[in-house]
Formats: structure tokens, sequence, C-alpha cells
């Protein structure tokens, strides 16, 4: 069984940022990172299974801004190499959540250093810049919001509304270190924020070519072929309803409870297999 174990945990291995080992997360001994094995974000961040479901949705809502979608489209490898872009975005996610104070800094810095070099104009002449704090609060409002959704509805439906606000406030640390303003903290603020934010998004051939991209997203093997597609769905299912109504999608209560069904299976095998994530060399790092 061990075999099989680590078999699937090095098919996951290769969809993470852990694969780049740039950063050691199990090291040093003791160093809490920005957050600490008690943060509420620490238990989000740290199941594969509901935030691979989350990151989907992240970035398919995060595409419905015209201006997030324009930087993703003139300066990201998205299209030709979407399993990089998968695994940055993972490494900067799990080194800021669970690495060391110094990892966590030389990540921010190196990605505050790249968006300055991010600008340009939309497909309407709009001008647009990558560090522009308006953008950076959307972009991780949109993140944020289908991680905590992926974690209540794969991991934890149990998560009380003071820690669910807990969240919000604690991941705000990274986006303001980026250069965030305003950044909502809340659940309701969150929602209040979204609200305000519909009529400056939209859906248009573009957004549907990613979209495209995304649900046809290369496996890491045949063998896992079936599960990302799961995956994938599940991910797209967990976008707001007027979010899925810009896309011309429609998911069913039955549909839903299959999709769901599932992904429980699938998360149920996963944190079977993984032993050597993010979190646990966290864990290890912290004594416990």
């Amino acid at each position: 069984m061990s075999g099989i174990r680590d078999r699937i945990q090095q098919q996951v291995f290769r969809l993470n940022g852990l694969s780049l080992n740039e950063f050691d997360i199990s090291q040093p001994p003791g160093d809490p990172g920005l957050y600490g094995p008690d943060s509420v974000i620490w238990r989000v961040h740290g199941d594969f299974s509901s935030m691979l479901c989350g990151g989907i949705a992240a970035l398919l809502l995060q595409m419905l801004h015209p201006l997030a979608l324009a930087g993703v489209w003139d300066h990201s490898t998205f299209r030709q190499d979407m399993m990089g872009r998968l695994r940055r975005t993972s490494q900067f996610i799990a080194v800021t959540t669970f690495g060391n104070h110094r990892d966590a800094q030389i990540l921010i810095e190196r990605v505050k250093r790249i968006h300055l070099q991010i600008t340009g104009t939309d497909a309407h002449g709009v001008p647009y810049a990558a560090s522009d704090p308006a953008l950076l609060t959307w972009v991780h409002v949109a993140e944020t919001r289908c991680f905590l959704a992926a974690h209540l509805r794969y991991k934890n439906p149990h998560l009380s509304l003071p820690e669910q606000d807990r969240y919000y406030a604690e991941a705000a640390r990274v986006a303001e270190a980026l250069g965030a303003e305003q950044v909502p903290k809340s659940v309701e603020a969150v929602e209040a924020y979204l609200h305000q934010m519909r009529p400056q998004l939209r859906c248009d051939e573009r957004t549907r070519e990613v979209l495209s991209l995304l649900m046809n997203a290369p496996a890491p093997s045949w063998q896992a072929r079936p599960a990302m597609q799961s995956m994938l769905q599940a991910g797209v299912a967990l976008l707001p309803d007027w979010a899925l109504q810009s896309f011309d999608l429609h998911y069913s209560p039955l549909r839903r409870r299959l999709i769901n069904g599932r992904i429980y299976l699938i998360a149920g095998l996963l944190r079977w297999a993984i032993r050597q994530g993010a979190y646990q060399r966290a864990m290890a790092r912290m004594g416990r």
C-alpha cells in the first residue's frame, strides 16, 4: 500500500509548487512564518484537494475583470505553459502561508518586482498595471473567496463565521504586503465588495478561451486524468451563481451532487496519500 500512496503523492507534487524545490518549508525549526500553526489560514490552505478546486474557481473569477484578464493575456505564459503557471502560483501560496519569514518575504518582493513590469492596455484600450492597488485587491478577494468556498464545501463545512472572518483578515496581510489597499477582511465585507465590483466585470471571447484552456488542462498522467476532470468541474461549480451566468453555465442540483460525491472520494484518497505536503512539513518544522 505504501507504494500506491507514494505514487499518488508524487502525482500531486508534479502539480504543486513544491516540485520547484526552491524553498524548504521544513526549515528552520521553530520559525512560525507569517502566520503559525494556530492560524485559520494554515487550516484552509493546508488541504490540497479543496485548494485545487478553489484555485480553478479563483482563476475564472479573476478573469472576469477585464484588466486582470489583459495582464494575464499579454504577459503570462498561461496559454503556453499552464502547468508552469499553476506551479508558480502554488509555490507563492505555499511559501507565503507555510514557509519561514525570510522565504515568504523573498517571494513577496519578487512578485512585487514582476508586477512593476506588467503594464499595457486591455482589449478596449483601457490602461492597466499589475501593481495597481485596486487590481491587486480584486485578484486577492477573488482568490480567497474561492479558497474559502472550497474549504467549506469539501473540507470543513462547520468552520464558524468568526473563523471565516479571521481567515480573510489573516490572508489580507500578504495582499497588503503586495500593495493591495482597502482589502475586505470579513465575510460580510467580501460579499459587499463582490457586489460592488459586478458592474466592472464582463465575460468576452478571451474569458471564454481561458475557460476552454482550463477545462482542457493537461493532467500529470493519464491515470490522473479522470480525477483532474472531476476537480476542474468542481472548481467551476464553486463560482457564484452570477459568475456562472456570465459564462452561460448552469449546474443543476443533481449535477452538483454528482460532482460533490466524486470530489469527496478523490479528496479522501488524496488526504490518505499526501504525507509530506506543505502543511505537514510546516507542522514538523514547528515540532507538531
